[in-house]
């Protein structure tokens, strides 16, 4: 597979550092001369190095970049605008030519490869053991969890473990292959790394609240291993019982703060830096509102109308949808005005819980006016937050005992609790339980990187999702089979690099 390795290990050379201290260019972060790997500083650079592949615009960086799951219920997008990349996967219409869906698989594939650059050097560092497992254990981690967004959106992929060549053509090994290595990456991962959390950094609990997500992953399609249900509940208890992690930060304020106590794994940005994460601002506000200064929203993404409609009357559904708009006037004051009025551009209700971003340096609003909107935040991007590791659990144990367990009642009330709702209905069938909890993972999870897809993918839901459509949703062409839209199309550059690889079916 020729996925310009060299090419992106020299371009995406930045440092990131956690918070907000300034990020620096080190070229050397990214080479892969044996001789270069010395020094603690040189080994710190080159880890650090993998996680700017993915925080950056080109990955985790921009809403944008999520294109393939925008045949989620919860991600929709203008049905005209320059917003077609999007467009075309909410109608199960994307193709391999889409340029959005390349930088699914370019983000990646960079952190993969500089993550296998340091695996293979790591060792020779002067440095102590201690120091030098860490560095290891994190790209383990790293390496794990981008073979698991890769395998989940793309299937079977090139086992690629250790450099390689400008000119190697590694074929695509099958999904439960892929499945195997990210096990082994996440093991190693859990017994390397420390239980402190750091901002920016995974725990060994990282490791294992990712292990119990991907065994709960493996227990659906396309592999449904269904014993791996009691192993994604082992996993999910050890961060449970490890009494490190809660939900006592308010649903809004975790949107809004960087690293609360629910933060199991973040990427960290900086504006100043040149790391800014564009996932909240303006690429989560309408059209129709302007600011004072003038700046106005994007409209790139807001939730399906029937999704929003079927959300849980409780506080979390209030802290998660825009339902009000704040239309500036000539003489600068703001007419309130309800999302489905026939003066807005897109009749949608939006996400509230992305606009803001680091203590309003997104949008800067009072309940009356909009001062300002920026499309470039300080806001980290949480990737496991504690609330998916209490329903993997409380699904896991359900579907490993034959029904629903009093922890597993437990788990989910913890998050419904949190939310706003009442314990869930004791006596649930396992159908039942199941069905409550991935219902709930929907909108405590709503607009997030992948989450709802994911759970639709599993589980084979595009059938009942797409009944539920609203018809003024962007259309769906006839004759589409949905059975071949859960998996995105390998990009169209890489099959031509890759002439030996057969395209995914459908496209």
């Amino acid at each position: 597979m020729k996925t310009k390795y060299s090419l992106l290990l020299a371009s995406f050379a930045l440092i990131v550092i956690s918070g907000c201290a300034k990020l620096t260019e080190n070229p050397k972060a990214s080479l892969t001369p044996a001789n270069y790997f010395k020094t603690q500083s040189d080994l710190d650079a080159s880890v650090n190095a993998v996680y700017v592949q993915l925080a950056r615009d080109g990955s985790w960086g921009f809403t944008s970049k999520e294109t393939s799951y925008f045949g989620a219920d919860d991600l929709t997008t203008d049905p005209g605008l320059n917003k077609a990349d999007q467009r075309d996967f909410d109608r199960l219409s994307g193709n391999s030519a889409n340029s959005s869906m390349l930088n699914q698989w370019q983000g990646p594939w960079a952190a993969i490869y500089q993550a296998n650059n340091v695996l293979a050097n790591y060792a020779k560092v002067n440095s102590t053991d201690a120091l030098k497992n860490q560095a290891a254990g994190q790209c383990y981690f790293l390496r794990g969890l981008c073979y698991y967004y890769l395998v989940r959106t793309f299937g079977p992929l090139p086992l690629v473990l250790a450099p390689i060549s400008l000119d190697a053509r590694p074929p695509r090994a099958d999904v439960a292959t892929v499945y195997a290595s990210i096990i082994s990456d996440l093991k190693q991962a859990e017994t390397l790394l420390g239980t402190t959390p750091s901002p920016g950094k995974p725990t060994s609990y990282s490791a294992s609240a990712t292990l119990a997500d991907v065994y709960l992953t493996m227990a659906g399609w396309p592999l449904n291993q269904t014993s791996n249900y009691d192993l994604a509940a082992t996993e999910a208890n050890k961060v449970i019982q490890s009494g490190v992690y809660n939900l006592s930060t308010p649903y809004d304020k975790v949107f809004t703060t960087n690293n609360t106590p629910e933060s199991i794994f973040s990427l960290e940005y900086s504006v100043t830096g040149n790391l800014p994460n564009r996932s909240f601002g303006s690429t989560n506000v309408p059209l129709d509102e302007v600011a004072v200064d003038g700046s106005s929203g994007w409209d790139d993404v807001y939730p399906e109308l029937n999704f929003f409609k079927n959300a849980p009357v409780c506080s979390r559904t209030d802290f998660t949808f825009y339902t009000t708009l704040k239309l500036i006037q000539p003489d600068k004051s703001f007419v309130l005005t309800p999302w489905d009025s026939p003066v807005t551009h897109a009749r949608h209700p939006y996400y509230k819980k992305f606009r803001a971003g680091l203590n309003g340096d997104g949008v800067n609003e009072t309940a009356t006016q909009i001062l300002s909107i920026k499309p470039s935040t300080n806001k980290a991007t949480d990737i496991i937050r504690y609330p998916q590791v209490l329903l993997d659990y409380a699904e896991a144990t359900n579907m490993a005992g034959g029904g629903p367990t009093s922890a597993g009642y437990a788990a989910i009330n913890l998050v419904r609790a949190r939310a706003g709702e009442l314990p869930l209905t004791p006596g649930l069938s396992q159908t039942a339980f199941r069905n409550a909890v991935v219902y709930e993972r929907a909108y405590e999870f709503a607009g997030e990187f992948g989450m709802r897809w994911f759970d639709i993918v599993r589980l084979q839901l595009l059938p009942s999702i797409i009944t539920a459509r609203d018809p003024s949703e962007n259309s769906i062409p006839a004759g589409v089979n949905v059975t071949q839209k859960y998996l995105a199309p390998i990009p169209f550059a890489e099959m031509t690099l890759n002439p030996q690889w057969q395209q995914n079916a459908g496209y």
